[in-house]
């Protein structure tokens, strides 16, 4: 007799069956309107902490680029370079001592490995400097759009970054018991 025109699948979304294999049970991917307030409520605060000291002067060298020609250059190249290890730093050392951003805490979304355990401290210098490309001036937000576009296009939903790094940004509750308890 042929096979059953009728089929049984695993309930969940394409992307959790593409990442079935490796994923622990139950295991969500966060939505891709968390992961984006969450990038925003990082650069919001990194904003805050950078701008109330300095009076924004910071942000008006950083957007400045017609200073380049100018004798100013220096200020802006050095605003630059400040701009981007501020947030590298941010994003590495929030991740090594929180397992996330604070944004990512304040949205629930856990980074893991593929099969769902906590990253050592030796990927989070690797994973902050691949964020870093959206908080570049003036071209960060292009990149974060593309970004998007590549999430949505993907089988499993995970972002450029995540492919890279071999991670998962997951849903906190979904994530097995002794995986959470792990995170702060």
């Amino acid at each position: 007799m042929a096979d059953s025109p009728v089929s049984v699948h695993k309930p969940g979304t394409m992307a959790q069956a593409a990442i079935a294999a490796t994923s622990p049970e139950g295991m969500l991917i966060a939505p891709i309107w968390k992961r984006i307030v969450a990038i925003s409520l990082d650069a919001f605060l990194i904003t805050l902490l950078v701008a109330l000291p300095t009076s924004g002067t910071f942000f008006l060298y950083l957007v400045a680029v017609d200073l380049l020609v100018t004798q100013q250059a220096g200020y802006v190249l050095a605003t630059w370079i400040m701009h981007l290890t501020f947030y590298w730093l941010y994003f590495k050392y929030t991740g090594r001592n929180y397992g996330r951003s604070l944004g990512q805490r304040a949205m629930r979304i856990a980074i893991v490995h593929d099969d769902g355990s906590l990253l050592g401290e030796a990927h989070w210098g690797r994973r902050a400097a691949h964020k870093t490309k959206y908080v570049i001036p003036l071209f960060g937000v292009l990149f974060g759009l593309w970004d998007v576009f590549k999430i949505y296009t993907h089988e499993t939903k995970r972002s450029p970054i995540d492919l890279a790094n071999h991670t998962v940004a997951a849903v906190d509750w979904s994530l097995p018991v002794e995986t959470r308890s792990g995170l702060i």
